[in-house]
């Protein structure tokens, strides 16, 4: 590994164990719609053995952010988020299988509106938490 890879790894270890947990999630969107992004580039210039590893990555995303849903405790807000999970995962599947990028793309613009909607919830909390500090003192 090169100095410059090795900066980036440490850069990346030091923001993931630093981040709050909404900050994780935000994370693992961006990584899914970069990779859903690389898959669509990918079927555009014919690479169906990067397509396929980038479509794969995306998918192992979604996969863990759906597998951390508590269904229980949740209701019916895990349960919307699981129903919109399964379909970007499964839309994945359909643009990986047909090489079609529109498919990608409506993965992604699923993705893209949650992870606007995480951002925003970060913001609130942050925002609430600089209140109660400022009540605080």
């Amino acid at each position: 590994m090169s100095y410059g890879k090795a900066s980036v790894e440490q850069y990346r270890k030091s923001a993931v164990n630093s981040a709050s947990p909404l900050q994780l999630v935000v994370m693992l969107y961006d990584g899914a719609l970069r990779f859903m992004e690389a898959a669509k580039h990918n079927i555009e210039q014919g690479e169906l053995y990067k397509q396929n590893e980038n479509c794969k990555k995306a998918q192992n995303i979604i996969s863990e952010l759906m597998s951390t849903l508590n269904m229980e405790q949740g209701g019916e807000i895990a349960q919307n988020l699981f129903s919109l999970y399964t379909f970007a995962y499964d839309k994945l599947i359909e643009g990986n299988i047909n090489d079609n990028p529109k498919s990608i793309s409506e993965a992604m613009e699923v993705m893209s509106q949650l992870r606007e909607s995480w951002v925003q919830l970060e913001k609130m909390t942050a925002q609430s938490g600089a209140s109660e500090v400022q009540h605080a003192a």
